[in-house]
């Protein structure tokens, strides 16, 4: 770890975890988007493991000095420079991929926020595009530990529009926008890893 970089210890806790996943899902894929980068450690990690990949971090727009000081230290020519990218603003201008990662987004962005970002998958997405996500899920509206239940507690005094999202209502929109459920894999501290498929010819 470089201390004068920022950081993130669930992220250094999760890498490796949610890498055994992508390995296995991204491994016949090109072109990755990644929606909210933060503090760019998964982006370098993923982009130094899989080779084969080009790795397209983003961040909104005022938050891009964080990510920028990690991914402008990358050594490796597959991560592309740090693109800016607010859900809200439709059409994305960020090129379309053939694969989508996001990490502990959802419960941080309002829900009409993950209503936006399903609805331009809809449209931005090729055909066999897969699309993994990562964060915390409650299923049949009930918190899966009690740690969650915490979590998702100290989430609504930081913001009341933050939560843990319903896995119902994220399958629900992913399906309205084309995706199917491929994938729900059970990854450390309670966390969830969803992989969804676009049909190829959708």
């Amino acid at each position: 770890m470089q201390s004068d970089l920022p950081f993130s210890q669930a992220c250094e806790n999760n890498k490796d975890a949610i890498l055994a996943v992508l390995a296995r899902v991204f491994g016949d894929r090109r072109n990755v988007l990644e929606i909210g980068s933060g503090t760019a450690q998964h982006a370098v990690h993923f982009a130094r493991a899989l080779t084969h990949l080009s790795w397209q971090p983003t961040e909104l727009p005022v938050s891009l000095s964080v990510p920028a000081s990690r991914i402008d230290r990358y050594e490796g020519d597959n991560l592309l420079p740090l693109q800016p990218l607010d859900v809200y603003t439709r059409p994305w201008s960020v090129a379309p991929a053939d694969a989508v990662f996001s990490a502990n987004s959802l419960h941080i962005m309002p829900f009409d926020a993950v209503e936006s970002l399903f609805a331009e998958l809809s449209v931005w997405s090729p055909a066999d595009a897969v699309l993994a996500i990562y964060g915390p899920f409650n299923y049949g509206g009930a918190y899966t530990s009690e740690s969650n239940a915490h979590f998702d507690q100290w989430l609504a005094a930081r913001d009341a529009r933050s939560a843990i999202r319903d896995f119902e209502a994220v399958d629900a929109l992913a399906a309205n926008a084309g995706f199917n459920l491929e994938e729900d894999n059970e990854m450390p501290a309670n966390n969830r890893l969803l992989v969804w498929r676009r049909p190829a010819g959708s």
